[in-house]
């Protein structure tokens, strides 16, 4: 086992979570926190057996869509990933190669650990199947391990960039960062949580070592953003990667920034493109909540059933905006890896479904789910929490009497859904999420 300091279980963190808000909120909004309902709450998710159901939008871990492991945890020896049904589809992944060279990847990898403390260094580094692989969550207040980039030097930070920069593409790396810089914004917007909504409040751990022959990987995550980097060989599995942001569009430090245009424009050029008949196969009768994503943090083991239509049924003109639409996502890693895994979503383009909930104007707040056995992509525009006129927890000019500034992620559902506070996640179903299936293979031939 790999030196670090004891790592506190996340359900641990999960319950300290809970006591701390439970304190801050008090009465009914307290109730709904640590129960994971409120008032107001809709199930618009259908098929999603073993999900939880809440009425948060963004609330505390194992909340609607999974907020952080909480009472859902899934430790990694029990993990097999999202199924429909629980069992998962043999032979969809194998070890090969790609021909994408990860040099630049390890070297990134190798030049940022050489760079920590010693101190620092033990804390951020586990053993390569390691339970802290699923112990991510997108809530700020989230306790979390590894290497803070808000404690880091500069240098040390630029080399954790430059590690991003290798990993991702550069419209991966550019959301990526644009979402840290609008952490901040909300931070300085709301008031409150400096310790937690800034640009410093994400955290680097490694699984395994840096290596271009055996297994390893990183995990990036904080405030709306997870990114889960499984590296074999040559071989690269990027889920689940979980981006979001509210709000999605402000200016900061001088900058305009705006965030998720590509995934809304994308998802609506794909279901325009539909006839009525098939719309009424892919958009559900359910109205719009303020959270519908079901395959969150701490949702690893999730069951849940295809719903909408299957691109069998699309013409070819459809079936590439669908590819671009899933383009966008995959599009997030680096642009060899990105190509390797867009072949793999083609091999399954007939079996894969599209399925989208809310209205279809350009301004509307509307979820959409594409789903097939080797991808799963969620969008969600969510209900305010944090920014905006029906904020639940303040915002311009700090939170209301009564309720804690600076904490955005955790308050009983309500408001309007906007654009302005959106979720999204893509995994790779039937086990391959964090290179668990990989990883078994590996073990099974090379030892």
């Amino acid at each position: 086992m790999n030196a670090h300091r004891p790592r506190t279980p996340a359900t641990e963190r999960t319950r300290r979570w809970f006591m701390n808000r439970s304190l801050l909120l008090g009465g009914a909004a307290a109730v709904a926190t640590m129960t994971g309902c409120s008032t107001g709450s809709s199930d618009a998710t259908g098929s999603a057996s073993g999900a939880a159901q809440s009425g948060m939008p963004s609330g505390g871990p194992g909340g609607a869509g999974g907020m952080g492991p909480g009472a859902t945890e899934v430790k990694y020896a029990d993990f097999k990933g999202v199924t429909t049904d629980g069992k998962v589809v043999d032979d969809l992944f194998s070890i090969h190669s790609t021909g994408v060279s990860t040099d630049a990847v390890v070297k990134a990898a190798q030049a940022f650990l050489d760079g920590l403390s010693a101190k620092v260094r033990r804390a951020s580094v586990f053993d390569v199947d390691d339970d802290e692989w699923l112990a991510w969550s997108n809530v700020d207040g989230y306790e979390r391990e590894g290497a803070r980039m808000g404690d880091l030097t500069e240098k040390q930070r630029n080399l954790g960039y430059a590690l991003l920069g290798a990993a991702l593409s550069a419209d991966g790396l550019t959301l990526t960062r644009n979402i840290m810089k609008l952490n901040a914004f909300l931070g300085d917007y709301n008031g409150g949580g400096r310790q937690t909504l800034t640009e410093g409040h994400y955290y680097f751990t490694f699984m395994g070592t840096p290596s271009t022959t055996k297994p390893w990987g990183f995990q990036y995550e904080g405030h709306h953003l997870a990114v889960n980097y499984f590296v074999l060989g040559d071989q690269v599995v990027m889920s689940p990667t979980f981006m979001g942001s509210e709000p999605t569009s402000a200016t900061y430090n001088g900058e305009k920034i705006t965030t998720f245009k590509p995934e809304t424009e994308a998802g609506l050029a794909l279901l325009r493109s539909l006839t009525s008949a098939q719309r009424e196969k892919v958009i559900s009768a359910d109205e719009k909540g303020g959270t519908n994503m079901v395959a969150g943090a701490g949702q690893d083991n999730l069951e849940l059933a295809y719903q909408g239509l299957a691109a069998k049924e699309f013409t070819s003109a459809q079936r590439q905006k669908l590819l671009d639409l899933v383009g966008v996502y995959v599009g997030y890693m680096d642009d060899g890896h990105a190509a390797v895994k867009m072949k793999e979503v083609e091999d399954h383009l007939d079996d894969t479904y599209f399925y989208w909930i809310g209205e279809t104007e350009d301004s509307s707040a509307f979820y959409y789910r594409v789903h097939s056995p080797v991808v799963l992509i969620e969008y969600d525009a969510q209900s305010p929490l944090a920014y905006g006129e029906n904020a639940q927890m303040g915002g311009g000019g700090g939170a209301p009497s009564g309720q804690p500034s600076g904490m955005p992620s955790g308050g009983p559902g309500g408001g309007t859904p906007t654009q302005q506070h959106i979720h999204t996640i893509i995994r790779t179903p039937n086990g391959g999420d964090y290179g668990v299936d990989l990883l078994k293979l590996h073990l099974e031939t090379d030892h």
